[in-house]
């Protein structure tokens, strides 16, 4: 199927790994003009080299979740038609463990670095009548987890962001949506993994079953989605052909969610 991608320019935070370079392959092998960004330099120019196999991709070495990298990024990419605030973190703590300079941490850089970038490619995309912007939240908005309360906290104030930002476009060709993934794999959701305590699990495929055995047990499809199917989604909601779709929450989650949320 046709995106009718080719030629947009998209703007991916935090794209040399997982969900951001497979979302920057995808579009890449759609014809689009691919920019990622990162705070490692080495990390980047990996990514970009595996991305330029498909098309077109530029790296932005800034890290998007601070405003120096904020103002970085749009000195080097002044506008975009996408933009996908893909940067997030996520710490595993207890609630009682977390402090106060770890709760504003990760709220700037899982909640201000979308909103900086916002306050500056949604204007332009508002003048110009049409562009993309896509949140990568997560379904740990809805089903905040104990042990990453403080992340569940910024995933679900991104989907406050998101609709507050779509209430904007009317009467205009621009969207804003989020996307909720479930657990998904990379190289990040393994070290999690094996930062938790799952009993007598040890190798990790054994930590993968009891993970959804005991922390994930609403799970339809009782396994990791692969950052490549949360990339499909974000293609076709940055895409012409999802015009009607704004202001929505749009799972990949596997089944997680037991609702109609």
């Amino acid at each position: 199927m046709d995106m009718q991608l080719k030629d947009k320019t998209v703007l991916i935070t935090a794209g040399s790994a997982g969900i951001g370079l497979a979302t920057a392959k995808r579009f890449a092998s759609e014809g689009a003009r691919v920019f990622i960004t990162g705070r490692d330099a080495q990390k980047l120019e990996a990514a970009a080299a595996e991305i330029t196999e498909l098309g077109s991709v530029q790296a932005i070495v800034a890290d998007a979740g601070t405003a120096e990298g904020a103002d970085t990024i749009v000195s080097e990419l002044p506008d975009a038609d996408i933009v996908i605030n893909n940067l997030g973190v996520y710490p595993p703590r207890e609630f009682f463990d977390i402090t106060d300079a770890e709760w504003l941490d990760i709220f700037e850089t899982n909640v201000l670095g979308g909103v900086r970038l916002c306050r500056h490619y949604l204007r332009r995309m508002l003048d110009a009548g049409r562009g993309r912007i896509i949140f990568i939240s997560s379904e740990s908005a809805i089903l905040v987890p104990p042990s990453t309360l403080h992340y569940g906290m910024t995933k679900a104030a991104q989907l406050a962001v998101s609709r507050g930002l779509a209430e904007m476009t009317k009467g205009t060709q621009v969207t804003v949506n989020s996307i909720l993934p479930g657990p998904t794999w990379s190289e990040g959701a393994l070290a999690f993994l094996r930062s938790l305590d799952l009993g007598e699990a040890e190798t990790d495929e054994e930590r993968e079953r009891e993970f959804f055995r005991q922390i994930k047990p609403t799970s339809l499809i009782e396994r990791f989605i692969k950052p490549e199917e949360v990339a499909d989604m974000a293609a076709y909601i940055a895409s012409p052909l999802a015009s009607a779709t704004n202001g929505a929450a749009v799972k990949v989650e596997g089944g997680v969610v037991p609702s109609l949320t």
